[in-house]
Formats: structure tokens, C-alpha cells, sequence
């Protein structure tokens, strides 16, 4: 007698899938609009704010690899939240769950706003652009990213790869054009880097709110945890892609940053609402129009990775009989199409009926909670469940280190 045959979520997403993923979702938006944050909340301190840079990328370590843990002690897809439940209860778990039914949606409500600021801007040069255009274009995209995500993850590898290249393209075109400059030892471009640490000192409170602004371009790193369930081996493949990405991702945010000190001054970085446009403007005019969208390439991949990975925790939750089982059913493709189906559409509601700003500050507050706890979490399995299997441990050292932050 034949075996039925299950449908299931497969595990068929190695290093280089796992490797773009952590590039892709912590490579955003954020790394050509913080250094503005960054250096106003530095009070223009250039050698301080790049001494920011550099402690945010260790947050981002310490933060990471403590998904990693997780993502590998409990290798299922929506890990984060099979974690919490076993740490804390079904209560919290159940918390957890209706925090994220909200949240994650608004997060890629807010990826596809952004999205669509960047795309229409460069067609309304002298003003910005009207509020009905970008959210059409925002709820488009939007669709189009649900209508992927259906076809299963490995159609969206071609996507992964293609966005990479773009990414780190635009960013080494950014940072090797800064150390070009710098080695031709023009005035211009060498003095501002000169004496970096004459500037004026911050408040510690204004301190705090750079390393905010900074972390937010470092973000993403617990995505392992929502797609551990389809890696191969992810105990050997988890710190494989973290030493490989973080590393690279970190090098390329310090240069890029360098490399926009060593272009505009202070106020000139200040005055504009994108860096890297205003940046090519100056260095490689005929790119003005090229950038723009090719930040809104890159955020397009962030929004499919983000749908992807908050539809797993839903997923997850219908196995587990705290949502309807309609969730947890598959389609041909092994994608969870009613998750996708519900995130998108609350995604769209959002898009809707609030704007970036609102969106923004409600999410980061809500996932600083959450992540919180996770670091709680790993310290109480490991008084409570001394014997659990880990494959991997981060060190305590790590965990504290996002208590400082």
C-alpha cells in the first residue's frame, strides 16, 4: 500500500538562500536614512557617531545570535513563538500571537509606504509627492508580494539573489567612491574627517537616541527564527550565515558612512531626507534617478522577506489550536496561503487608514517588548532546562550586552 503523501513546509533552504536572507533583511532602508538620525542625535560629532556605527553593530551581533539560538534549539518554522510559549506559557504565547496578527502587518503596511515614497518622489522633484498615488502604489506592491509568497519560498530565490547583488552594488559603489576620494587626499573631502572627535559631546539621552537610530539600520536579525523549520541542518547553517553576513553588512554601514562624511558636511547630511540620493547627486549626477528606485528594489525584497517570515508565526499558532486550522493548511506550492491571504489584507487595511509615521512608532515599540523577553527567555530555559539539547549556545556575554543597549 502506497504512503499518503504530506504536505508539509520543507526543508530545503541552505546556506546561500539562509546567507541572503539575513543580508536582504537587515539591509533596508534604514542604512540611507539613519546616518542622518545618527549624526543629529551625536550633535554632529563625526568620530562619535561612527564610534555609534560600530557599537550598534555589536548590538546586532549580540542580538542575532541570540535568535540563533533559539532558531536552532527549536528547529520549526515560527520558532520565536514556539520559544516563548515553552518559556513563559500559552497565555503569553497567546499575547504574543494577537500582538504580531497586528504588528506584523503594520510592519510590512510601513516597508510598502516607504516603498512607495521612494518609487513616486523622483517624478514630483520639486514637492512631495500626493498621499492617493503612493498608497495605490503601496497597495500593489503589496498584493504582488502576497501573490509570491503563495508560490512557496523557493521561487523567491532568484529574488534573494538579484537583491543582493543591488544592495551591496549601490552600498560598495557608495563606500569605494568615499575611500577613492579620501586616498586622493583632497582638502575637501579629507578635512571633515580630520580632528572627528572636536565636535560637541551629546547628552547621554541624545547618546541613546543615536544608538536607536543606528540599530534601526542594523535590524533584522531574528528572521532565522521564523523560517528555521525549512532550513537544512540549521545548526551548522545558522552560524555559518550570521558569521558570513554580519561581518560584511557591518564593513559595508561603516565605509558608507565614511564615505557620506567624506562628500557632504554635517549640515548638509542634516538637511536631507535621503543621504544616498543626495550623495549621488553630488558625486555621479547621471545616477540621481537610478537610486531611487533601486532603494525601492531593495525595500521590495525586505517586504517579501517580512511577509514571509510573520505568516510562519501565524502558521505555527493554528498548529498549536490557538488559531483556526485554516491557517495551518497548505497549498500545492508548500506555502501557507491563508496566513498570507489575512496578513496581507490587514496589511492593507493599515496602509489604508494610517500613515508611515503612526505605523512606526507604535511597531518598534510593541517588537522592543517582545525581543525583550526573548533575552529573558533564553536566560530562564537555561536555569529551568539544563538538559535541553542546543546544538548551539550563545554565551551569556552576548545576552547582556542587549541589557546595556
Amino acid at each position: 500500500m502506497d504512503k499518503e503523501k504530506k504536505i508539509q513546509l520543507k526543508r530545503e533552504l541552505g546556506y546561500f538562500w539562509g546567507t541572503n536572507l539575513l543580508i536582504i533583511n537587515i539591509i533596508g532602508a534604514g542604512i540611507f536614512v539613519s546616518p542622518k538620525g545618527v549624526l543629529e542625535y551625536s550633535r554632529m560629532n563625526v568620530g562619535l557617531s561612527l564610534c555609534v556605527w560600530a557599537a550598534c553593530a555589536l548590538l546586532s551581533i549580540s542580538t542575532t545570535l541570540c535568535f540563533a539560538e533559539i532558531g536552532i534549539a527549536f528547529p520549526c518554522s515560527g520558532a520565536h513563538y514556539y520559544f516563548i510559549k515553552r518559556c513563559f506559557g500559552s497565555s503569553v504565547a497567546f499575547l504574543r500571537l494577537w500582538t504580531t496578527l497586528f504588528h506584523g502587518p503594520g510592519i510590512i503596511a510601513s516597508q510598502a509606504l516607504l516603498l512607495a515614497e521612494y518609487g513616486i518622489q523622483p517624478f514630483y522633484p520639486s514637492c512631495s509627492a500626493p498621499n492617493l498615488p503612493k498608497k495605490c502604489l503601496a497597495l500593489g506592491v503589496l498584493w504582488l508580494v502576497g501573490i509570491l509568497n503563495s508560490r512557496g519560498v523557493k521561487k523567491l530565490s532568484w529574488l534573494q539573489a538579484v537583491s543582493t547583488v543591488l544592495k551591496v552594488g549601490i552600498l560598495g559603489l557608495i563606500s569605494l567612491s568615499g575611500v577613492f576620494m579620501l586616498l586622493r587626499g583632497k582638502k575637501e573631502n579629507v578635512e571633515r574627517l580630520q580632528n572627528a572627535f572636536d565636535g560637541d559631546f551629546p547628552e547621554l539621552s541624545q547618546l541613546t537616541e543615536a544608538v536607536f537610530q543606528g540599530y534601526f539600520a542594523f535590524a533584522g536579525g531574528g528572521c532565522f527564527t521564523y523560517v528555521a523549520g525549512e532550513l537544512k541542518k540549521p545548526n551548522k547553517t545558522i552560524p555559518k550565515c550570521i558569521f558570513t553576513a554580519l561581518p560584511l553588512i557591518t564593513v559595508v554601514f561603516l565605509l558608507a558612512n565614511i564615505s557620506y562624511l567624506t562628500v557632504l558636511t554635517p549640515k548638509e547630511i542634516l538637511s536631507s531626507d535621503a543621504v544616498a540620493v543626495t550623495w549621488t547627486d553630488r558625486v555621479i549626477p547621471q545616477l540621481t534617478w537610478i537610486v531611487p528606485f533601486a532603494i525601492s528594489a531593495s525595500l521590495f525584497s525586505n517586504l517579501v522577506i517580512n511577509v514571509l517570515a510573520s505568516v510562519r508565526v501565524i502558521y505555527i499558532a493554528a498548529q498549536q489550536d490557538q488559531l483556526p486550522l485554516i491557517f495551518r493548511t497548505l497549498n500545492i506550492h508548500s506555502s501557507p496561503f491563508m496566513a498570507v491571504l489575512l496578513n496581507v489584507s490587514m496589511g492593507s487595511i493599515a496602509i489604508v487608514l494610517t500613515n508611515l509615521i503612526e505605523l512606526i512608532n507604535y511597531l518598534y515599540f510593541v517588537v522592543s517588548i517582545w525581543t525583550m523577553l526573548s533575552m529573558i527567555g533564553i536566560l530562564k530555559l537555561r536555569y529551568q532546562e539544563p538538559n535541553l539539547h542546543r546544538p548551539y549556545k550563545v554565551k551569556v556575554g552576548w545576552v547582556n550586552v542587549f541589557y546595556v543597549k
